[in-house]
């Protein structure tokens, strides 16, 4: 059941990656950023409200499914630790998305999944065996092939910021699917995912104010757009089947984390077909080589 979770959550996800580049094109991105967290917390604050008035009828709806519990802040403040970790890695990716075409992006951040395998074997004592050293060695040399096809692009995966931002994310986006393990394994989904949401929100609104609205006429103005809504709305759905996944006790980081990379074959195909992006062919053999390596993978964890 928590592989069709994590499968379930590939897909949006993947949505969410077009969606994102759609609205990120030409745009100003703490606004953006900030407008994904408010109306993410705005999806959950009712699920929040109705649980704290009638607890007994949320945990009788839907299996319980949407009822958040409540917590004092010696919980609370993991979640938050959550929401800083969460921010930081979409602030890394946001600018390197709006700068970079999502062909690019897409394989660097399915290489995410041999950062959590790593991390997964040395804080949860997970081992390699030799399907998974495979997909590793495989999902490591698609990094550098990649890093090729970026020169014909005039991208140098060495001296570009972006590029750095996009690994930085990727590198936290990896943390954070190990902290949502330790997360899962303590307390219910919704109450996570409501409130690292709300947090997430507020943290934001700061930054918005503080750094962006001050100096909002130096850089690329803000422009509203329809798919931005659409980002919050598939992120949601997309985080509620992976925390999902997480909740069931046989379920596996590693695992969850690698599947949900297969969203890259939607955001990529998005960036064949609307973005009309360049060097698609060399940037295909690149990808075969990521999904093979997280078949590899998969074969390793069964």
């Amino acid at each position: 059941m928590w592989l069709i979770q994590a499968f379930a959550s590939a897909v949006l996800l993947g949505f969410y990656d077009v969606f994102k580049k759609k609205s990120l094109n030409g745009n100003a991105v703490i606004p953006v950023l900030f407008l994904n967290t408010l109306f993410s917390s705005l999806v959950f604050i009712p699920f929040i409200v109705l649980s704290a008035a009638m607890p007994g009828r949320m945990a009788d709806t839907a299996g319980g499914l949407l009822y958040v519990p409540q917590a004092g802040w010696e919980v609370h403040r993991f979640i938050l630790l959550k929401s800083f970790i969460v921010l930081s890695s979409w602030i890394f990716g946001y600018y390197g998305m709006k700068h970079l075409p999502i062909t690019i992006v897409g394989p660097i951040n399915a290489t995410r999944p041999v950062m959590v395998l790593v991390g997964a074997m040395l804080v949860f004592g997970e081992r390699l065996n030799l399907y998974q050293w495979i997909g590793v060695l495989l999902a490591v040399t698609s990094f550098f092939m990649l890093s090729r096809s970026g020169r014909k692009e005039g991208i140098d995966f060495r001296h570009n910021r972006w590029i750095l931002c996009v690994v930085a994310a990727a590198v936290l986006g990896a943390v954070s699917g190990l902290y949502d393990k330790f997360l899962m394994r303590r307390y219910e989904p919704m109450l996570v995912q409501s409130w690292f949401n709300v947090y997430q929100c507020f943290i934001m609104f700061g930054v918005l104010m503080l750094l962006w609205w001050p100096r909002r006429h130096e850089g690329s103005p803000f422009r509203w757009r329809w798919s931005i809504v659409m980002i919050s709305v598939f992120l949601a759905a997309a985080d509620f089947a992976y925390f999902y996944a997480l909740s069931f006790d046989d379920s596996m980081i590693s695992i969850v984390s690698m599947v949900r990379r297969g969203s890259v074959i939607v955001s990529f195909g998005f960036g064949a077909m609307v973005f009309r992006e360049k060097n698609l062919r060399s940037k295909a053999v690149d990808l075969v080589l990521v999904l093979v390596g997280m078949v590899f993978l998969y074969l390793g964890s069964r």
